[in-house]
């Protein structure tokens, strides 16, 4: 389930990116949980919004319709081009195939619409010792086999790191994908005043391997691969990222 820190950072995002509208948003929030999300949105910001997620029983929001689907196997109920803003926080970890719902976040929005997802950064420092050391991200542990109530809302399934989300952004056709967090996390801080010496090095390897031998560096790939090598995925707890359905879409 998010915090309070992730939902503030959900929705920093969308007053930054939609300020400028001027009239009510129609929003979606995916995966909306009891609706807490949706609160703190329509306290900032003049939205109409709609909710989906698989435990609709749980949701609190009053005034919100809400539909049940089961993300992992369903498409989302709603027309083509229809959101102006799209949430999804805290859920494409519990999922067996996330990249479809970003395409499925893309269909559902307008054209220039704004999608903000959130998801665990197992980039950050901690993550990474403790994948150093047995072989599971933060937050990321064994899972039950054949355990169907950790496929629900209790088991993350999916790690993903930010490049492959940035890069399922873009391959879903959205723009000026960006990366920002909910907050530093003081364990990684810690945990990178000793990595350091480690990850820099190894850090000027990996690049010049990846240009000049593999040639896996393009125009268009090279920032959000740097990105893997930055404050906020180094120190993050959460990563927030977001980006905007093309207009010629």
């Amino acid at each position: 389930m998010s915090t309070s820190r992730i939902y503030e950072a959900v929705v920093g995002v969308a007053r930054r990116e939609c300020h400028a509208i001027g009239e009510t948003l129609n929003h979606l929030d995916i995966g909306a949980g009891r609706g807490e999300l949706i609160a703190l949105l329509r306290a900032q910001l003049p939205v109409e919004s709609s909710a989906c997620d698989f435990h609709t029983e749980r949701f609190a929001a009053e005034g919100v319709p809400i539909e049940r689907v089961n993300l992992n196997t369903e498409s989302l109920p709603y027309p083509d081009r229809v959101f102006d803003l799209v949430t999804c926080s805290e859920v494409i970890e519990h999922l067996e195939n996330y990249r479809a719902l970003l395409r499925e976040a893309n269909r559902v929005l307008k054209p220039g619409g704004l999608l903000v997802v959130t998801t665990p950064n197992v980039l950050n420092a901690y993550s990474r010792l403790r994948y150093l050391v047995c072989g599971f991200a933060n937050l990321f542990g064994p899972l039950p086999s054949k355990n169907d109530k950790l496929y629900s809302t209790g088991g993350h399934i999916s790690p993903i790191p930010y490049f492959y989300l940035a890069h399922a952004l873009i391959d879903a056709e959205f723009d000026g994908v960006s990366l920002e967090i909910d907050k530093v996390q003081k364990m990684s801080v810690f945990c990178l005043t000793f990595l350091a010496p480690l990850i820099f090095p190894g850090w000027l390897l990996f690049w010049s391997l990846e240009e000049k031998k593999y040639r896996t560096l393009t125009a268009e790939n090279r920032l959000h691969v740097s990105r893997h090598l930055s404050w906020p995925a180094l120190v993050g707890r959460t990563i927030v990222v977001s980006g905007r359905k093309r207009r010629d879409r």
